[in-house]
């Protein structure tokens, strides 16, 4: 089975999507699976999964409505407030979908960068395994330090870590991003993303030679049996193509047995997500 893990669905409204600024024109307009479903089939990728970028239970529900009306997304990663008193009564009633695999918080965009590690956040975190649910982690390299914490905190619980932690491409930053990278890896329950490269770059002017030493990073810490190709679409538009992300990824495991591309482009995403064919 071969998935796309990580892309985006949205109906573009201004006020609620007020992140997407003037400098992201591109991508100011509705995107739909009819919209992905031409570039999924060009690479003969089955299915995706489909992530939020809303922070509301509404956007959750619009991505499972989505997963319903098309067969092909196979997954969705949705947003649940985490912190409500009553997150194990929510968890409880979205175990009933069984497209819903997980949720995601947009923690990059935590002014405290300890807010992993709140009391509150953590009770939430923690009755994720109950239900079977992953945890996507979305955060910037100054955010690291607390998702090790975290993922060491919840040995049972699996987590994601989205778009390899966006290190700072664009400036040619590796430490210490690296290093924690490195940490945060020896944790066995949590996968990461090929995700959000090229956007951490820049936009106009990034080539391979300057994003190889980052994955070389990522795929010495986690190995090819933790990682998972994912485009980022439509967000990927900002600084490119959908070819030119699955061209970065597949030219970089050009010379990779064909059993660790399987795993990369699916595999490991139908094994961390319980997806199914």
């Amino acid at each position: 089975m071969r998935v796309d893990a990580h892309q985006h669905f949205w109906i573009y409204e201004p006020v609620r999507d007020a992140w997407i600024d003037n400098s992201m024109q591109v991508i100011r307009r509705d995107f739909l699976p009819a919209d992905l479903s031409c570039h999924l089939e060009e690479h003969n990728i089955d299915g995706c999964i489909a992530v939020q970028a809303d922070q509301s239970e509404d956007k959750t529900n619009f991505l499972l409505k989505l997963a319903d009306e098309n067969p092909w997304i196979s997954g969705v990663v949705g947003w649940v407030d985490l912190m409500a008193l009553d997150i194990e009564q929510k968890l409880e009633h979205y175990a009933s979908f069984p497209k819903l695999k997980g949720f995601r918080h947009i923690v990059e965009a935590e002014p405290d960068d300890h807010f992993m590690l709140g009391d509150t956040f953590q009770r939430g975190i923690s009755f994720l395994a109950n239900f079977n649910f992953t945890y996507d982690v979305l955060i910037f390299p100054k955010q690291l330090w607390a998702a090790i914490q975290m993922v060491e905190n919840f040995p049972e619980q699996n987590f994601v870590l989205d778009h390899i932690a966006k290190p700072d491409i664009k400036n040619g930053v590796m430490e210490p991003w690296a290093s924690e990278i490195k940490e945060i890896a020896k944790n066995e329950n949590l996968y990461c993303k090929v995700s959000g490269i090229i956007t951490e770059a820049d936009h106009q002017n990034w080539n391979r030679d300057e994003i190889y030493p980052y994955l070389d990073v990522i795929f010495e810490a986690f190995g090819t049996d933790r990682l998972l190709y994912g485009s980022d679409w439509p967000v990927c538009l900002l600084a490119g193509s959908y070819e030119q992300v699955y061209q970065l990824i597949e030219k970089y495991v050009a010379d990779f047995s064909e059993q660790e591309k399987a795993k990369i482009f699916g595999d490991n995403s139908a094994k961390i997500y319980g997806l199914k064919e």
